[in-house]
């Protein structure tokens, strides 16, 4: 499925009636089997921009267009947040389960599909349990298996390591290629980590300090399979330096503004 972001803008009141722009003007493709990582700055709207793309926001302006088919009766979109967002009464099989719950699948079908995404996560053998019984690389596992689980048409990731450790985190970026390796969806990641955006992307978008815009679409220049030793090559180190500079200067330029 292929993902056309159009002159999208975002604008909202704060708590004292003014005015915030968000996102301005925000325009980029996410094609079919594609992998698109997201950042910038803290502020600079890239949940606003993941949440208009699943249809949790409405845009001020601007276009969010599907195209491509998809297999009936599945969602276009799902999310994994930052958040684990699971239910504490719910096993893990459970939780994976809801999603296939609110789509009417029948039990047997549900029970299927939800044991084939917790072993493709690697939770075989944990289905029966509960979320405070396991770590929090795994409830975060449960949570990608969750919206793996529906097969939507494009999956959606907000910062889902942010919370994790660095090992843990290192260990589910490994997961999360080999599960793409696997499904080929199309996938748009927000994420603030430089590094962690060029191991797993295609392209990496680069917005702007607020209001969002884009500045930058940097094609990565990595083969896949992607394994960790791909981050000591030439091309990873030339990415993340070139997206690390548009960063600091958008940093420099915020500084310049607020001492002026």
């Amino acid at each position: 499925m292929r993902v056309s972001i159009e002159k999208l803008s975002k604008v909202y009141r704060d708590r004292d009636g003014r005015q915030v722009i968000a996102l301005e003007d925000v325009e980029f493709d996410v094609e079919a089997e594609e992998f698109v990582a997201v950042l910038g700055p803290s502020g600079c709207g890239k949940t606003t921009l993941l949440n208009i793309v699943a249809g949790l926001l409405p845009a001020s302006s601007g276009q969010v267009t599907f195209e491509g088919e998809r297999r009936p009766g599945t969602p276009l979109t799902a999310t994994v947040f930052q958040e684990f967002a699971l239910f504490p009464w719910r096993t893990a099989r459970a939780n994976v389960e809801f999603g296939l719950e609110e789509l009417g699948l029948p039990g047997s079908e549900r029970a299927a599909r939800a044991r084939r995404y917790l072993d493709m996560t690697g939770l075989a053998g944990f289905e029966t349990r509960f979320p405070h019984q396991l770590s929090g690389g795994m409830r975060q596992r449960v949570g990608i298996a969750r919206a793996l689980a529906v097969e939507p048409a494009v999956l959606l990731m907000d910062e889902p390591f942010s919370a994790l450790d660095a090992q843990t985190r290192a260990l589910m970026m490994e997961e999360l290629l080999a599960i793409w390796e696997r499904t080929r969806q199309s996938v748009l990641y927000v994420t603030h980590n430089i590094q962690e955006a060029v191991y797993l992307a295609d392209r990496v978008v680069v917005l702007s300090r607020r209001p969002g815009r884009v500045i930058e679409i940097e094609p990565i220049a990595l083969g896949r399979p992607r394994t960790e030793a791909y981050q000591g090559d030439p091309a990873f180190i030339r990415a993340v330096d070139r997206i690390w500079g548009l960063i600091k200067a958008q940093a420099r330029s915020a500084l310049g503004e607020e001492r002026g």
